[in-house]
């Protein structure tokens, strides 16, 4: 299981799945859009595509390609390429966490916790970021 980074330059971590930084505050800007929550809940079952989420959620295609840009930076989503017979290739998204968990750590900055969607194996990350 990964560990927070303490050497990291910026104090923070990203998640279960390199040691790279990522950003607290995308991680909330992603949680509280509406869109993006809706990508969310439809890619938690499936891998979809920017095409198929803009038809399921009901928003249109260029907000669809910069709701799953905004999810992927934040690393809520796992973007991989659906390869197809016809030889159009197309990129998919899908969640990948089960659980976010934001809370303010001794010092007054935000941690947030997300743990991994493998079944019989939960990681966590924390990252940190300083109090204003």
């Amino acid at each position: 299981m990964p560990t927070t980074n303490p050497d990291a330059s910026d104090g923070r971590t990203r998640g279960w799945q390199t040691d790279d930084p990522i950003d607290p505050q995308a991680v909330l800007a992603a949680l509280d859009d509406d869109a993006c929550r809706a990508i969310l809940e439809a890619t938690s079952g499936e891998s979809l595509t920017a095409t198929e989420l803009s038809e399921q959620c009901e928003i249109p295609m260029s907000t669809a390609y910069r709701k799953v840009e905004k999810l992927t930076e934040a690393d809520l989503v796992e973007e991989k390429v659906r390869i197809n017979t016809s030889g159009k290739h197309a990129t998919e998204y899908r969640k990948n966490f089960d659980d976010v968990l934001v809370s303010i750590a001794d010092g007054g900055g935000i941690e947030i916790e997300m743990t991994s969607p493998e079944p019989d194996t939960e990681s966590v990350s924390t990252a940190p970021i300083a109090g204003d």
